[in-house]
């Protein structure tokens, strides 16, 4: 089995440092992955992975290669795990590419972007913890057994509320919400699995511990 990570890898970033022990110890099977630099992203390429991942860190350097990443996934049904970054830019690409809102945008990188999609928190989210609520009979409450979670967060961005009404009557539906209201993971209904969050699950590994989202995710990989 073979997993595209996709985004710029650095080895001091937590996430990048839990997701390789991640990957492997949600599985007894033998997992290849390979890294792959938002800026050397080549989409004939992506069809010899069984999945893909698009990773925390952000800015990517290079945006709209990873949009065209999971663009790939999600047309071409590959399985899809976006965490932190990975689930921003996965809300980003269905509103611009399948709801053709092209003038969505990401605050992070275009401060004058004419509709913020994501944008900055009100409070950045530095290695911390917080409940999610998980809504009844999405795919994603269906991994954990159980609606009500707690996750480890490292942002300081997100999707914008104002704009959730977009995707009111869409095949992508905000699968959770925090204590206040604000989405934290999303996931599509045709897809066989295509899952982002706002939380990185892969940081449970650095506990040693295995996590329903990555196990799930494996397992659709394997087919």
């Amino acid at each position: 089995m073979k997993i595209a990570l996709v985004g710029d890898y650095d080895p001091q970033v937590l996430a990048h440092q839990a997701i390789p022990k991640a990957l492997q110890l949600n599985t007894a099977q033998s997992i290849e992955y390979q890294w792959i630099h938002s800026s050397a992203v080549d989409l004939q390429d992506l069809s010899q992975f069984d999945g893909i991942w698009c990773v925390p860190k952000s800015p990517y350097d290079n945006m709209e290669n990873v949009l065209s990443v999971i663009r790939f996934a999600r047309e071409h049904k590959k399985p899809f795990l976006g965490t932190c970054a990975g689930y921003q830019h996965a809300a980003l690409e269905f509103a611009r590419n399948a709801l053709e809102y092209e003038q969505a945008g990401n605050a992070e990188v275009d401060l004058e972007t004419p509709m913020p999609l994501i944008s900055a928190l009100v409070c950045r989210l530095n290695h911390e913890q917080h409940g999610v609520t998980l809504k009844a009979n999405s795919k994603i409450q269906g991994m954990y057994g159980q609606r009500e979670i707690r996750e480890e967060y490292n942002c300081g961005f997100g999707v914008n509320p104002k704009y959730l009404n977009l995707f009111a009557e869409s095949d992508l539906l905000f699968s959770s919400v925090d204590h206040n209201g604000e989405p934290k993971s999303l996931e599509l209904r045709s897809h066989p699995f295509f899952i982002g969050t706002a939380f990185q699950p892969e940081r449970s590994a650095l506990q040693n511990k295995q996590h329903p989202i990555i196990k799930a995710f494996i397992n659709a990989c394997l087919g």
